[in-house]
């Protein structure tokens, strides 16, 4: 499986106010008794109920000890190193996943049984869970579902399954920053002259002048 295949990126995550704070610093200096005054500031362009809502999410758990070990080896599967970038895993996909599913409970049902049939078919065919069957086995039974072209009808579940958990791999590692390293992203920035493309001057037969 390509991982430039999985790509599919939404927004999500802030800037620290720490470094918000740190590239709006002014020459003005306080002393040390204004500063212990000073309130801390809010996470940047974040209300404080956002904040509390988030830490609150990041403190509750919903996946098991199992679940999340199967989701490690599957969204390396999805996304592995390779000579660029590290692996989803590198990027904390699987925290992203963890995240999302209690941001957006609607992901937690379809998520969960599709990690059960997931064991369910490999006890079927190997006599072990996913993450205990070997790698190839492994491979074996993701390919009957990554293709939905290719997938026959009664691997349904497992293909959108299978869908679900893409998407959420690619979300997650496209918008880390490992993952916008790996597609090149470098944001706004001041555009650079650095001259006529030198085929625009052969065009107008001036790449001599």
């Amino acid at each position: 499986m390509n991982r430039r295949d999985s790509l599919k990126a939404i927004g999500f995550g802030t800037l620290s106010a720490g470094l918000l704070l740190e590239a709006c610093k002014t020459d003005n200096k306080k002393t040390g008794e204004e500063a212990a005054a000073t309130p801390a500031a809010p996470e940047a362009g974040r209300q404080p109920f956002e904040v509390e809502r988030d830490k609150k999410l990041n403190a509750d758990k919903f996946f098991t000890t199992a679940e999340m070990a199967t989701i490690t080896v599957l969204v390396d599967i999805i996304i592995p190193k390779d000579g660029k970038s590290g692996s989803a895993t590198d990027a904390k996909v699987p925290d992203f996943i963890e995240f999302i599913v209690k941001d957006m409970p609607q992901h937690q049902t379809p998520l969960r049984g599709g990690l059960r049939w997931l064991d369910l078919q490999c006890l079927n065919r190997f006599g072990k869970t996913f993450t205990d069957s070997t790698h190839a086995q492994q491979i074996e039974v993701i390919d009957l579902i990554a293709y939905p072209g290719k997938a026959t009808p009664d691997m349904a579940q497992g293909v959108a399954f299978f869908n679900r958990m893409r998407d959420l791999t690619a979300s997650g590692f496209f918008t880390s920053e490992m993952g916008v390293k790996d597609i090149g992203y470098a944001g706004n920035a001041p555009g650079k002259w650095t001259g006529v493309p030198t085929d625009i001057l052969k065009h107008y037969g001036m790449e001599n002048v």
